[in-house]
């Protein structure tokens, strides 16, 4: 475990000394007892969640690879994360141009740390025709090899 320490002034570390001792240690009983009822639950809402988002993901991982660009199949995860493309050495450079010339958003992975630089992180959070509209964008806009 990695120690932590703060130093500023003593009545705003307070309070987050506060604020941490009911993060860390002291889940709201309501939060708990609501966490209970959804493991304990129907399962069902669970399943066709997984479906959907494993939709999702099959059209973009497969209709990218059609494209050229060749990345993982996350296993269980709304969000894919890629290897930049061939040619591309700067996640930001190459979100900024799918941006500029397909209109279509992704957030380069350099966002998240430095160890995030030569991926990009995509959100399937869109619904399929939507993602089907991107892949059209993409497809008239790059040619990946």
């Amino acid at each position: 475990m990695q120690a932590c320490f703060a130093v500023g002034n003593s009545r705003v570390l307070s309070a987050l000394g506060q604020i941490k001792s009911n993060i860390d240690y002291g889940v709201f009983f309501a939060v708990q007892e609501a966490g209970i009822a959804a493991l304990m639950g129907d399962q069902e809402c669970v399943r066709k969640t997984a479906e959907t988002y494993q939709r999702r993901r099959d059209i973009l991982v497969d209709g990218l690879g059609q494209l050229g660009w060749q990345m993982p199949r996350p296993q269980a995860s709304m969000f894919i994360w890629a290897p930049l493309p061939k040619g591309y050495k700067s996640s930001v450079d190459f979100c900024l141009e799918l941006l500029n010339k397909a209109g279509v958003l992704m957030v380069p992975g350099v966002a998240f740390g430095e160890q995030g630089e030569g991926y990009v992180r995509i959100a399937m959070v869109q619904n399929e025709e939507n993602l089907k509209e991107a892949l059209v964008r993409i497809g008239s806009s790059f040619q990946f090899s």
